[in-house]
């Protein structure tokens, strides 16, 4: 049996937004690699990317978040920072994006609320790939300098997130 073509269309636009969503993410994260962060602190990062992954979880669903994710992953790995820099990403942006699910299927927090677990779980995902490389649990006690900078990134992004989520409209994909 054929897909209609109501079907089609919608399976077209949901594709073509994830994809101009991939290239904005890729671009968010080209911008944080230039952009000097007035603490020098190995492993903090303003997040930005993460705000078309927030976007994409209320507007398109788990799957199309996953796969922009993941997309923008590969591509900045490849671009900015390795192999090593592109482990660590997938550990934490994966681990962030099932959180970030998950407590938006509940229904009990905001888009701030979302994106503040959102940073703290992908720096918690990247501090415990981190742990394993290196063999040591000591590296754990980073934690709470990168928990500190996840809720603050998370709650940038998340308030940023929400102004723009309520002037989008309904793009009906």
């Amino acid at each position: 049996m054929m897909p209609t073509n109501r079907t089609t269309s919608r399976s077209t636009r949901r594709l073509a937004l994830s994809a101009m969503l991939a290239a904005l993410a890729l671009i968010f994260s080209y911008v944080e690699v230039l952009i000097p962060l007035p603490v020098p602190v190995p492993g903090i990062k303003l997040g930005i990317a993460n705000l078309v992954i927030v976007m994409a979880i209320y507007k398109l669903g788990f799957r199309y978040a996953f796969t922009i994710n993941c997309v923008r992953i590969v591509i900045a790995g490849l671009l900015f920072s390795g192999v090593f820099g592109m482990i660590y990403s997938f550990a934490g942006g994966i681990l962030s994006l099932l959180v970030m699910y998950l407590l938006q299927r509940t229904g009990w927090f905001s888009m701030v609320g979302v994106s503040m677990a959102g940073g703290v779980a992908h720096n918690l995902g990247q501090l415990i790939t981190a742990s394993l490389l290196v063999q040591s649990v000591r590296m754990m006690s980073y934690f709470s300098i990168l928990l500190f900078s996840g809720l603050i990134s998370g709650i940038l992004i998340g308030v940023l997130a929400s102004l723009i989520y309520r002037r989008l409209p309904d793009l009906q994909v």
